[in-house]
């Protein structure tokens, strides 16, 4: 006996009440039915729980954002107000081996002799 591969395209394309007269008549479709609904009672049970966890990582990543947001604003706050900090950051102004001391040429490469 050949098996009956009507139950997709019912199930895709069809209505409901041919869906149901078909498997009424035919017993390879009930049996893929009833694994179809036992798959949609697992799914079922398990929502309330995959969606607390998606809710908590949501509020997870906005405590993170918020966070971020305030470090560098603070950051960016400090530097800006201190004046000693914002001049050893700022390009030009960071030692030189001629300010540490050490002999230079005129290039301002040290001298090795």
């Amino acid at each position: 006996m050949k098996k009956c591969t009507k139950y997709e395209a019912l199930f895709t394309f069809g209505n409901e009440e041919t869906l149901k007269q078909h498997l009424e008549t035919c017993e390879d479709c009930k049996k893929e039915q009833e694994e179809l609904d036992k798959v949609s009672d697992l799914l079922k049970e398990i929502k309330p729980y995959y969606i607390t966890k998606r809710k908590n990582t949501a509020k997870l990543k906005a405590a993170c954002a918020i966070f971020a947001i305030f470090l560098s604003g603070a950051t960016l706050g400090i530097i800006n107000f201190n004046s000693d900090i914002s001049d050893t950051i700022k390009y030009g102004n960071a030692l030189s081996a001629e300010d540490l001391g050490l002999p230079v040429d005129a290039y301002g490469l040290i001298m090795v002799e």
